[in-house]
């Protein structure tokens, strides 16, 4: 969330940044301007009418030391209340819409953020293969047809699409043999790479939260539709097992309890005790500071979590239906920092490029892209995209996000910091911390980018220098260790 007097009195500069991201100021901002005024319009005149009452009210309290009808005096300071009561009410209410209207804004794009409408407008800024390469740079085919990761993993007998339907619904999958332990692998070397060498400290939060965790990273209310709300048990009128099917159609009667469920979650009032399930871990492990003030040694605090991520992919009917490219249930490492607001830029750099080291060391192509205005997140400030070749599909997608938020996520969830004394000019005021995250990486992704990328001719995959050591018995002699990911005995289906 933005500051109200920045907003206030930089109102031109935020219109700008609006239509930079292909947003009408009219509609975002609405009668912001005349409300506001009104807001403190009706506070100046509500403490014009206290003021007034107060001295009336030592008045009356002379005059009957004197004996003195004072009655119509008492009327007056009825009417001076009844009135400053309106005005109260009147600022409250405003002050209600103001934030209505301060939540629906997003962050600003920095100033070296390129101005577009789409992601067709992003920059690349890198390009990795084994050393940096050209822009416009694409890996070199390979001496055989590549095979999209659904095929190298069914004809493997290590991912199972069409099990993982029947037992959840469609965008789930089901790992089995080496592909399990590729899965656990991935994570561990992750956070082996991050706490070790990069300096984060590992945390396992929660994988529900309330909504008021939300609202502080910016999910909520915005983006309500992309999330898993929890609805308890007991809360059900309608026994499950009546959902209508062959034998008979009760539709109205679920449609009316989902109607009512659906009343359950909280509009515009955020809570303690309800639950989601997280969409990433960002969340939890930014609100671990939420309501905090921290001291300025505590900074910068760098913090990942492993954890798995729900989320509803609300609109994305049709796209990559396939695979698991876009999937209800993932797991991910992500990297969160708190810091000052003079190092955020710098520890963006740092972020991204922790993320770009598992990559690297991998042995995974990609690119760095810096997104544009019209292709940037909601809460974000400026955004890196990190996306890995994929042979199989001859395409770069998306496999970690690094965004730098500023102030906007430690506004919302009130995250502070006390500088350490006034030296140097310093103020002793708390400030906001920025906060920034990205993934490092996004498991599931690099799982996949491990098939198509180490995909052999004869329809193994070859694992990874780095991954070795996670995919076999340490106690083993290295020369015993297995080397690619083979066809699982009895794979088939039955």
């Amino acid at each position: 969330m933005l500051d109200l007097a920045y907003v206030r009195a930089n109102l031109p500069v935020v219109e700008e940044k609006l239509r930079a991201r292909g947003m009408n100021p009219a509609v975002v901002l609405g009668d912001f301007a005349e409300i506001d005024r009104g807001r403190r319009t009706a506070i100046t005149s509500a403490e014009n009418f206290k003021a007034q009452r107060n001295e009336l009210n030592d008045k009356i309290s002379m005059l009957r030391r004197k004996g003195a009808d004072v009655s119509a005096d008492i009327e007056e300071t009825k009417r001076l209340k009844s009135a400053g009561e309106s005005l109260e009410a009147a600022a409250t209410a405003a002050d209600d819409r103001l934030r209505e209207i301060m939540q629906a804004i997003p962050n600003l794009p920095q100033d070296s953020v390129p101005i577009g409408k789409s992601e067709q407008d992003n920059r690349v800024e890198k390009t990795w293969d084994g050393a940096e390469k050209a822009a416009g740079y694409t890996p070199p085919e390979f001496g055989f047809p590549a095979l999209p990761h659904w095929e190298i993993g069914e004809r493997l007998g290590i991912l199972d699409f069409e099990r993982a339907a029947k037992i959840s619904g469609s965008r789930f999958v089901v790992h089995f043999g080496q592909g399990a332990r590729l899965e656990r692998a991935l994570a561990n070397f992750m956070l082996d790479l991050h706490t070790r060498e990069h300096g984060y400290t590992e945390v396992l939060p929660p994988y529900m939260v309330n909504s008021k965790s939300l609202f502080g990273t910016g999910q909520l209310p915005k983006f309500e539709e992309d999330l898993f709300y929890c609805v308890n048990r007991k809360d059900l009128r309608v026994d499950p097992e009546a959902i209508p099917d062959e034998r008979g159609d009760n539709s109205q009667t679920i449609l009316n309890e989902l109607e009512r469920i659906d009343s359950l979650v909280p509009k515009g009032k955020f809570q303690d005790g309800d639950h989601w399930l997280i969409p990433t871990a960002e969340v939890p492990v930014t609100n671990l500071f939420r309501d905090e003030t921290l001291d300025e040694a505590q900074l910068t605090t760098s913090f990942c979590a492993y954890t798995p991520c729900f989320r509803s992919e609300a609109g994305s009917y049709g796209k990559d239906v396939r695979g698991m490219i876009r999937q209800h249930q993932f797991q991910k490492v992500e990297l969160v920092k708190f810091c000052k607001p003079e190092d955020s830029n710098a520890e963006h750099e740092r972020l991204t490029r922790d993320a770009e080291a598992v990559l690297e060391q991998l042995g995974l192509p990609y690119r760095r892209m810096l997104l544009s205005t019209g292709d940037m997140g909601f809460a974000s400030a400026k955004t890196y995209d990190l996306e890995v070749w994929l042979p199989g599909q001859a395409l770069f997608r998306e496999i970690s996000s690094c965004s730098n938020y500023e102030a906007f996520q430690a506004r919302r969830a009130n995250i502070r910091f006390k500088p350490s004394g006034s030296a140097q000019g310093k103020s002793k005021k708390s400030e906001f911390v920025h906060t920034l995250n990205g993934s490092g990486l996004a498991v599931g992704r690099t799982y996949l980018a491990v098939l198509e990328n180490y995909q052999q001719a004869d329809g193994t995959v070859r694992i990874p220098e780095a991954l070795l050591p996670y995919m076999n018995d340490p106690g083993k002699p290295r020369a015993e260790w297995e080397t690619v990911i083979a066809p699982r005995k009895h794979a088939g289906r039955s």
